[in-house]
C-alpha cells in the first residue's frame, strides 16, 4: 500500500521546525514540510497559493495548515485534487475573524503597522503567537524563520483582506479553546483543544500525535 502524503504548511513568519514533535506512524503516512517563500511583487493570495501548490510532487496529498498557513492550504486546494484540508488554529472564512481584524480590514489600521519593529523577534513572536511569550522568547527565535519586511507586509495584508466568507464545508478544523489570536466564541463547527492555545501544534503536540492519523484517515465528528 502506498503511503499518504500529507503535507505541512507553517503559521505567518514560522519555519517547518513548528511540526518538530508531531510525529505520525511512518507505515501509513509520509510528511512533507513546506516553507514559506518570499512573495513576487504584487502577488495575490490566488497566485502565491498556485506557486506553493507546485511544490506538491504527491497526488491527492492532505493539506495541513496553521494560522495563516490554514488559510494558504485552502487556497491551494483549489489547484490540486486533494484527499483532505486540515487547518489548525485558523479560520475557514474571514466572517471567523474577531472584531479587531475587521475593524483592521475597514479602517486600513493594517498599513500603520511598522514592519520594521515587528522584525524585533519579541514583537515578531508577540504578532505571530499572541501576547504570552515571556520566558519562551527563545523558542520562537527558533521558529520564527522569515524576517523580510516585504513578506511581512504581505502576509499581513493577505490575512485582513481574505475575501472568503463561504466556508469549505470539507475543511477540517482544528481550534484551541484558550486561542488569543483567533477567539474560540468566533468559531463553528471545529474540533476543539481543551486548553489550546493559538500555539498548540508546540505544546500539544502528543494530541495531534494521537489524534491526527484518525482524522486524516477518517471523516471524524466535527464536535469531537
Amino acid at each position: 500500500m502506498s503511503k499518504i502524503p500529507v503535507y505541512f504548511m507553517p503559521g505567518l513568519a514560522a519555519s517547518s521546525l513548528i511540526f518538530e514533535r508531531i510525529s505520525l506512524p511512518t507505515d501509513v503516512f509520509e510528511m512533507i514540510l513546506l516553507e514559506w517563500e518570499i512573495p513576487l511583487e504584487k502577488e495575490s493570495l490566488s497566485e502565491y497559493a498556485q506557486r506553493i501548490s507546485k511544490k506538491i510532487t504527491h497526488e491527492n496529498p492532505v493539506l495541513i495548515g496553521v494560522s495563516f498557513g490554514g488559510i494558504l492550504v485552502q487556497e491551494m486546494a483549489a489547484f490540486i485534487d486533494v484527499r483532505k484540508v486540515v487547518i489548525i488554529s485558523s479560520v475557514k472564512s474571514n466572517l471567523e475573524f474577531p472584531r479587531r481584524m475587521k475593524v483592521a480590514k475597514t479602517t486600513k489600521a493594517y498599513k500603520l503597522i511598522p514592519m520594521n519593529l515587528i522584525l524585533n523577534i519579541e514583537n515578531l513572536a508577540k504578532f505571530s503567537f499572541g501576547e504570552k511569550i515571556n520566558h519562551r522568547l527563545k523558542l520562537y527565535e527558533k521558529f520564527l524563520s522569515v524576517r523580510d519586511i516585504g513578506y511581512l507586509q504581505w502576509a499581513v495584508e493577505k490575512v485582513i483582506l481574505w475575501d472568503r466568507t463561504i466556508p469549505d464545508e470539507k475543511v477540517i478544523h482544528i481550534h484551541g479553546d484558550m486561542d488569543d489570536v483567533f477567539p474560540i466564541k468566533y468559531i463553528n463547527d471545529c474540533i476543539v483543544v481543551k486548553g489550546g492555545t493559538h500555539i498548540m501544534i508546540l505544546n500539544k503536540y502528543k494530541w495531534f500525535n494521537t489524534n491526527l492519523p484518525s482524522i486524516i484517515l477518517n471523516t471524524v465528528g466535527k464536535t469531537d
